[in-house]
């Protein structure tokens, strides 16, 4: 699965999401999954775990693209 998910970026097709927190002012990249529905499925634990240490979003947004390191600005 994780070959799936790396070629799928690789070739743009991978369902990302893009998180942002006010305090600290930082934005996330959640991501790679080969579907949409799947990261829907993962992205509110996500959320969730951000709060939980201290960091709730405010914006987030779903979005198909090839993505490289930095995941964290």
């Amino acid at each position: 699965m994780r070959v799936l998910r790396s070629l799928g970026n690789k070739f743009g097709l991978a369902w990302w999401a893009v998180v942002e927190t006010r305090e600290p002012k930082v934005t996330y990249w959640f991501g790679p999954f080969l579907t949409r529905n799947s990261l829907e499925r993962k992205l509110s634990s996500f959320m969730d775990d951000l709060s939980f240490e201290g960091s709730p979003p405010v914006n987030h947004r779903m979005l198909r693209c090839r993505r490289r390191e930095p995941l964290t600005l």
